[in-house]
């Protein structure tokens, strides 16, 4: 009988020590989850499906802008307001902690947003994702470039 349960609790802990192992997100994931996450959400501005960003934001959604913060509702208002010309993305610096992916990124576009057109320039960008479930929240994005 001890000998069953010495093998049994070796078994037991090989599982859980393996289970630990194939669940856990290598640095390499999450460096292409979080480059993909922004890719996708440029994606999506591009080609105005808000039905997609509103499902993909979290319902305690912030966002800050030069001219201050928004909650998930008057950032969809301000992106529908968005009219992106082609952008290029680079420089992602992704990090995680806990079921938390923080991307900042560089892009390059010229936009207009609330009715003025502002000059191609590189800008920096903060966004943040959160898991839920089998599906990435995003739950932050910062944009403090100045709007003149």
């Amino acid at each position: 009988m001890m000998k069953f349960r010495k093998i049994f609790f070796i078994l037991v802990l090989f599982i859980f020590s393996f289970s630990l192992f194939a669940f856990s997100e290598t640095t390499e994931n999450i460096d292409i989850t979080g480059k993909e996450l922004v890719q996708q959400l440029w994606v999506n501005f591009k080609t105005n499906n808000w039905e997609e960003i509103e499902k993909q934001m979290g319902s305690g959604f912030q966002s800050v802008h030069q001219d201050g913060t928004r909650d998930k509702d008057a950032q969809i208002e301000l992106l529908k307001g968005l009219d992106l010309s082609d952008y290029t993305i680079s420089d992602y610096t992704v990090t995680a902690e806990g079921p938390v992916i923080i991307v900042t990124y560089k892009i390059t576009v010229e936009e207009t947003l609330e009715g003025t057109r502002l000059p191609e320039r590189t800008v920096m960008r903060l966004s943040a994702w959160v898991k839920s479930g089998d599906d990435w929240k995003w739950i932050i994005h910062a944009n403090l470039t100045a709007m003149k």
